[in-house]
């Protein structure tokens, strides 16, 4: 997240944020993921001021409500701040960042659904849904989820476990996996990953995000403040991996766990 994790840091390094998001746009990047709760809202202000520029109607632009503000009167003024501070009249996707257990669902989708008859946005979406939390939602929403994002990756693997990407291929909703190389915890050592990056002359880093998005319905999100490494998660989007090497890492990459350790799909 840039600007800071969940509070503002006034250390934060704003300028060479602002730097990265303008090269990401230089080398054709459209697609861009915030929150209100990424830097207490400043990393929507951050991408609001690389943008103002940028024909709108070029861009992607998602971002989250905040799991207390599920409530009918808290999710629209959620919706106005992040459009105020991104400074767009409109969001491509707006998500439930987790379930608020204690709001009923359909008053929740009911004020996106209403959203997007005013033409505000585009498409509703979620974040870290379970498969029962997920079809709760689909149920309640006048319009079809198009998106959850998780976490998921070579070694995350819980949306696999529990069925959750079974059932977002069946009902035509991407997967947008988060945390694609673990944040640089990834085993690259793994003599398998190596196996596999040298037949693609890729490194093992491209090779964790091109699993991800050669699979079918699945995307993947990546930040970086580096242009080697902006250049480098690019150029892993430009080949595809063999079906026979998607399974082979599927079956084979060591150390993969069944429960996410951020975000794991059981919370509260």
């Amino acid at each position: 997240e840039i600007g800071g994790r969940f509070d503002h840091d006034p250390n934060n390094d704003d300028a060479a944020d602002l730097a990265a998001l303008h090269l990401a746009l230089e080398r054709g990047v459209t697609h861009f993921d915030t929150a209100e709760s990424y830097a207490a809202g400043h990393s929507e202000r951050l991408l609001g001021k690389a943008i103002a520029d940028v024909d709108r109607s070029s861009l992607f632009i998602v971002s989250k409500a905040s799991v207390d503000n599920h409530s009918p009167e808290a999710l629209r003024r959620s919706f106005d701040a992040s459009c105020e501070r991104i400074g767009t009249d409109y969001l491509d996707l707006f998500m439930l960042h987790r379930m608020n257990t204690s709001v009923p669902i359909g008053e929740t989708m009911d004020v996106l659904c209403q959203l997007v008859d005013e033409g505000r946005l585009r498409h509703p979406a979620v974040s870290n849904f379970s498969v029962e939390r997920l079809q709760a939602a689909q149920a309640a929403s006048r319009y079809p989820i198009v998106a959850n994002q998780l976490h998921y990756n070579l070694q995350v693997r819980e949306a696999e476990r529990y069925g959750l990407i079974e059932h977002c291929r069946k009902n035509n909703v991407m997967l947008i996996a988060w945390g694609p190389v673990q944040k640089g915890d990834l085993d690259t050592e793994s003599p398998l990953l190596a196996r596999i990056a040298a037949k693609y002359g890729a490194t093992p880093m491209q090779v964790a995000i091109n699993w991800l998005v050669s699979q079918q319905s699945v995307v993947t999100l990546s930040k970086t403040r580096s242009p080697a490494h902006l250049d480098e998660n690019i150029a892993a989007t430009t080949w595809a991996m063999e079906a026979d090497d998607i399974e082979l890492l599927r079956r084979e990459m060591p150390n993969q766990v069944d429960t996410s350790n951020r975000v794991p799909l059981d919370y509260a």
